[in-house]
């Protein structure tokens, strides 16, 4: 594995997101003496929050998943998930909603999955559903080491005898069929597929190595920590601190001095920070204006999303996590990733979570944080001023109709984030979901956590290996940390 060269006492990290906080804790855990600069007041980066009238709102991801990926972060400095945070498992996970006015409880538990889906579907596809979750644990197994957590310096790294057995797994093949061989019921496949979405691709056309996704949520579990999701990072950098990094607040990074091969140092308007290594984790175009140089390749870029933050007098009958199904579901992929429009029949994700922590909304009051995914700036260059508010009362009316009767007239304080708010946090093409995930940008082929011509300097973030998502993120901290470390 090739790693940074020459003196690594001293590291400076760019940003106090997920990766920047997991790259920390394990180097703080080596030895190694860490200064964390953070433009924002508080750390979390995409993960932040938002108080709002009384409500606390997580302004990032809202799904957590491999908990485990976070303790073994912790474990570094010499402490735990457990010590340091509450988290809640989510029974279920999800609750699926389909136009047909059908319901679906997404459990980890096997058996209790395999009764819901017998009530649903029937026998068979019950026999399906065990034969599939097999399937997913095998691809799991294959996958998470050899080709997720793992450092690439050529694609010829990726022959292994678990390429061999992710090969012979179908994971090459599509995605959508895969799991077609052990689903019938177009509603059962569904929940098994849709997070290909958020990685940027239809679920038709991607890899079926993708399928790792469903395992993390449908197999692994989710949770959801005490005090919302903006917890994590909190957790993390107290740890961090406690550890010896010092994290500097309110400190936007302006540039990079270099000497030769070498940044000898990271300057702020004011400030200037001397490094032997330095890790970068804001979004590939804040690093590429850092660096001073233009990609060497053309990107192609995840869709966007739509997020409604809604501050609501009253609750309706749905789970932590509610996923409302429109009926037009093929279409859902046309219309936002090749034709550059918003969906016309919408498949949403309904987050509530005071359903789990009632303490992040006033007395008697509720939060909801309503995703809908939409085209990228690139591929749908919407003038989004204009069309976000519309747009946001079209989101309402499919709520209402769709049993989240009364919802408008709940709310009592919101806030709507579209792609233009996306990409004025500097997230390309609007949008927070990074790079797609496409084979030219999975694995060997995603842009790398090494800088070419500079020996000191490493990049982790949902931009590089292994890509999108709270577990890849930290585990891309990981692996930057593995890189000035020089172990893997």
């Amino acid at each position: 594995m090739r790693s940074v060269t020459g003196r690594t006492e001293h590291v400076v990290i760019v940003g106090a997101g997920l990766a920047g906080l997991s790259a920390a804790l394990h180097l703080a855990g080596a030895g190694r003496r860490v200064t964390v600069l953070e433009r924002a007041g508080v750390p979390g980066g995409r993960a932040g929050l938002h108080v709002l009238d009384g409500y606390r709102i997580d302004t990032g991801p809202t799904v957590l998943t491999m908990p485990e990926l976070l303790d073994e972060a912790l474990h570094a400095v010499g402490t735990s998930v457990r010590e340091r945070l509450d988290l809640i498992p989510l029974h279920p996970a999800y609750q699926a909603r389909f136009a047909g006015g059908s319901v679906l409880d997404v459990h980890t538990d096997a058996e209790a999955m395999e009764q819901e889906v017998r009530r649903l579907a029937g026998p068979r596809e019950a026999d399906g559903y065990r034969r599939l979750r097999r399937w997913l644990t095998e691809v799991h197994r294959a996958e998470m080491h050899r080709f997720i957590d793992a450092n690439f310096d050529s694609p010829l790294d990726l022959v292994s005898p678990e390429l061999a057995r992710l090969v012979a797994l179908g994971g090459f093949r599509r995605l959508g069929p895969a799991i077609g061989r052990f689903l019938r019921d177009e509603r059962v496949r569904r929940v098994f597929s849709f997070q290909a979405l958020y990685a940027g691709l239809d679920p038709r056309r991607a890899l079926a190595l993708y399928a790792v996704i469903s395992f993390m949520d449908t197999v692994n579990g989710v949770w959801f920590p005490r005090g919302g999701m903006h917890a994590v990072p909190t957790a993390m950098a107290e740890a961090a601190a406690e550890a010896g990094v010092e994290f500097r607040y309110g400190t936007e990074v302006t540039g990079l001095e270099r000497s030769g091969d070498r940044i000898s140092a990271v300057r702020t308007a004011d400030e200037r920070f001397p490094a032997d290594a330095v890790v970068l984790t804001p979004d590939l175009p804040v690093v590429h204006r850092l660096l001073g140089r233009r990609p060497r390749r053309r990107l192609r870029w995840s869709p966007s999303a739509v997020v409604l933050h809604a501050g609501t007098t009253r609750s309706w009958a749905s789970a932590h996590h509610t996923i409302s199904f429109g009926e037009a579901w093929q279409d859902t992929f046309t219309e936002i990733i090749r034709d550059g429009r918003p969906m016309t029949d919408p498949s949403l994700l309904v987050t509530r979570p005071t359903a789990s922590d009632p303490s992040l909304a006033p007395a008697g009051r509720e939060l909801h944080y309503v995703l809908a995914p939409c085209p990228n700036l690139e591929t749908g260059p919407l003038d989004w001023a204009r069309v976000g508010p519309r747009y946001r009362d079209e989101l309402v009316g499919v709520l209402e109709r769709r049993g989240f009767d009364g919802f408008d007239a709940a709310i009592e304080t919101s806030d709507l984030v579209t792609p233009l708010d996306w990409a004025a946090q500097g997230h390309a093409a609007g949008t927070p979901f990074s790079a797609a995930h496409t084979f030219s940008q999975t694995g060997p082929f995603r842009p790398k956590n090494l800088v070419s011509g500079l020996r000191n300097i490493v990049l982790a973030g949902s931009g590089t290996t292994p890509g999108v998502g709270v577990p890849p993120v930290l585990i891309s901290g990981k692996l930057a940390a593995q890189r000035v470390l020089g172990s893997g």
